[in-house]
C-alpha cells in the first residue's frame, strides 16, 4: 500500500497533477470573469460524467480513442518521432474497417477480427509511409504527416462516395452484424450507452506499448534511436528501418481508434466535411500523459471526461462549451511549461528537504 502512495508523490506523478489543479483554477477565474458560477459549473460536469451509468458509459467511450490516438503519438515520441498524422491513421484505419465490413460477409467473430486487423495494418502502412520519407529521404515527417492528414480526409471521403454511399443519404451503409464489436453485455450494464469490446482492447494496448518499449529487444532500439540516432547508428543499429518500424506501429495505434469507431459506435462512415480531431486530441493526451502508456490512459480519462462533461456545464450552469475547452488548454500549458509548476513547488520541496535533513 505504501508502494501504492509513493507513486503519487514522485515528481513524475506530482508535476501533472498540479498541472491539472492549475487548469481548473485558471478555468474557474475565466468563469467568474465571464459571470458564470464555477463550482456549479463543475458540479454540473461531475454529474454529467457520473449522474447515471449511462453517462458513465458514454465518457468510457468518448475516452477510447483517446487512449489510442494518445498512445500513437506518444510512441511515436518514444521513438523520437513527433507524429502529426494520428488524424489521418485514424481515417484510414476507419474507412478500410468500414470497407471490410460492408464489402465482404465473413462469419461472426472472423469478420471483425479481419476489419480491425485491416484497419490498423492500413493505418500503419499509412504512417510508414512519413517514416520511409524520413529515412530514405531526409523528409521531416511533420510536415509529410500534416500533409497526409488531408489526403486521407479526402481519399476516405472519395471511397465512401464512390464505393459505400447509401442511397440518398450523405453516409455509408451500415456494416455487416458479424462486423459488429459492440458488446450487449457491456450495453446493458452502462444503461443503453455504445459500449463496445474496443474499450478492453485499448487498455490492452498500452499495456503492449510497454512491453514493446521497455521488455523487448526491439524497443530497446526504438528508444536508442530516439535518443540519438547517431550513437545508435555507431552502435550498428539500423536507423532508417526502426524509424520506418515506429511510425508503423504508431499508426496502427491511431487505426485501430478509427476501426473500433466504426465497428462498435457507428456502425457506419460519414462523407465528412473536416476530420474527426481524435488525431490531434491525441497529441494533448500524450503531452499530458508525459509520453507514457499509463499516463497516456489517465490522461484520456481526464480530456475525455471533461469533453464529455463540457455539455453538463452548458446545461447546468450555462457555461459554453468553449470554456471547457480552455480548462483543457490551459493544463496542457501547464504541462508543457513545467518550469511554471517547478517554481510554484519550490517552498514545498525546500520544506520536505529541511524535514529529511533534520
Amino acid at each position: 500500500m505504501n508502494k501504492f502512495f509513493r507513486i503519487f508523490v514522485k515528481d513524475s506523478a506530482v508535476y501533472p497533477l498540479v498541472a491539472i489543479l492549475l487548469g481548473l483554477i485558471f478555468g474557474a477565474i475565466i468563469m467568474l470573469i465571464g459571470g458564470y458560477n464555477p463550482i456549479k459549473a463543475y458540479s454540473s460536469l461531475l454529474q454529467q460524467i457520473f449522474g447515471s451509468s449511462y453517462d458513465l458509459g458514454e465518457t468510457i467511450r468518448a475516452v477510447t480513442p483517446l487512449i489510442l490516438t494518445g498512445l500513437s503519438v506518444a510512441f511515436a515520441f518514444r521513438s523520437g518521432l513527433f507524429n502529426i498524422g494520428a488524424e489521418g491513421q485514424f481515417m484510414i484505419g476507419m474507412t478500410t474497417a468500414t470497407f471490410i465490413g460492408i464489402k465482404l460477409n465473413l462469419p461472426f467473430l472472423l469478420h471483425a477480427v479481419v476489419a480491425m486487423v485491416g484497419g490498423a495494418i492500413a493505418a500503419g502502412l499509412w504512417g510508414a509511409i512519413a517514416g520511409y520519407l524520413k529515412a530514405k529521404r531526409g523528409v521531416n515527417e511533420v510536415i509529410t504527416t500534416i500533409m497526409l492528414n488531408w489526403t486521407a480526409l479526402y481519399l476516405s471521403n472519395y471511397i465512401v462516395v464512390t464505393f459505400l454511399l447509401e442511397k440518398g443519404q450523405q453516409r455509408t451503409t451500415m456494416i455487416h452484424e458479424n462486423a459488429s464489436i459492440s458488446s450487449s453485455l457491456l450495453i446493458d450494464l452502462f444503461g443503453g450507452a455504445r459500449m463496445h469490446w474496443g474499450t478492453v482492447i485499448a487498455l490492452l494496448a498500452s499495456t503492449v506499448f510497454y512491453i514493446i518499449l521497455w521488455k523487448t529487444k526491439q524497443g530497446y532500439e526504438l528508444r536508442a534511436v530516439g535518443h540519438n540516432a547517431d550513437a545508435a547508428q555507431y552502435a550498428g543499429m539500423n536507423v532508417k528501418r526502426n524509424i520506418i518500424k515506429a511510425m508503423f506501429i504508431s499508426g496502427v495505434f491511431a487505426g485501430l481508434a478509427g476501426t473500433f469507431e466504426v465497428l462498435g459506435v457507428f456502425q457506419y462512415q460519414t462523407n465528412a466535411a473536416a476530420s474527426p480531431g481524435y488525431g490531434f486530441d491525441g497529441i494533448a493526451v500524450s503531452l499530458l500523459g508525459m509520453n507514457n502508456p499509463f499516463g497516456v490512459v489517465l490522461a484520456a480519462i481526464l480530456f475525455g471526461g471533461l469533453s464529455y462533461g463540457a455539455a453538463g456545464m452548458s446545461f447546468g450552469a450555462d457555461v459554453p462549451p468553449e470554456i471547457i475547452r480552455i480548462v483543457i488548454g490551459s493544463i496542457i500549458f501547464f504541462v508543457a511549461a513545467q518550469g511554471i509548476v517547478r517554481w510554484l513547488l519550490i517552498p514545498f520541496y525546500a520544506k520536505r528537504k529541511k524535514e529529511k535533513v533534520a
